[in-house]
């Protein structure tokens, strides 16, 4: 084997670099639509939970307060429907003062607060007087915050990550994706093919998320 020169190991870092740099723009490109689908599931949780949680003539009420807050947020009406949600978050019934405090959470990323976001979020994770359910939710939601901040303690991130990873846990794949990303970004790209490997060849996971496994490790190279 040819002996490799100052030249080559100079190319292959330069590889490296622009493959980390694919790599930000991809995620860039999908982190929207992740985060699309990650509130879809919120609402749909959520909404579910409330349904279960209280009589009828509450949830009604609740649930048209609710709607009115989620009316106010797709019309941009941010401050509006952020005090809203505020206003169901301090009086609502348990399910949906739960939602709305996602809710809350899900305007501050929107507007750019992704600290404030990843904050209201960690307090959610945290809270005992919540379902595991929606505890592991906050801890994907906020981890996907998190993917946009520059100053993210990576090696952090993945360790709350990890328990989400287990085979039970609904949120596994979500989970997966996200510390495979949070690897790559802390420099981590073995942990980061890994991890993209075993999500791009599990036939359990989401067609979506075999498909954005399989992007990465293309251009992580393997």
């Amino acid at each position: 084997m040819a002996e490799r020169t100052e030249d080559d190991i100079l190319f292959e870092e330069i590889d490296d670099e622009l493959r980390q740099d694919q790599a930000n723009k991809l995620w860039k490109a999908y982190g929207h639509y992740v985060i699309a689908i990650a509130i879809a599931i919120v609402v749909g949780v959520g909404g579910f939970k409330a349904w279960r949680y209280y009589d009828l003539t509450t949830r009604q009420a609740d649930g048209e307060r609710f709607t009115a807050a989620s009316a106010l947020a797709g019309g941009k009406k941010t401050e509006d429907a952020y005090k809203a949600f505020s206003d169901i978050a301090a009086d609502g019934t348990k399910g949906y003062k739960v939602l709305a405090r996602f809710s809350q959470a899900r305007l501050m990323a929107q507007k750019g607060d992704n600290n404030g976001a990843a904050g209201a979020y960690r307090v959610l994770a945290d809270d005992a007087t919540l379902d595991s359910l929606y505890r592991d939710m906050a801890v994907i939601l906020g981890g996907l915050v998190e993917l946009n901040i520059p100053d993210t303690d990576w090696m952090e991130l993945e360790k709350r990550l990890t328990p989400l990873s287990v085979e039970t846990n609904p949120w596994r794949f979500s989970a997966q994706e996200i510390s495979a990303i949070a690897a790559q970004q802390n420099g981590d790209i073995k942990t980061a093919r890994t991890l993209f490997t075993g999500l791009s060849k599990d036939a359990k996971a989401p067609q979506g998320v075999r498909a954005r496994a399989q992007e990465m490790l293309s251009i992580l190279g393997k």
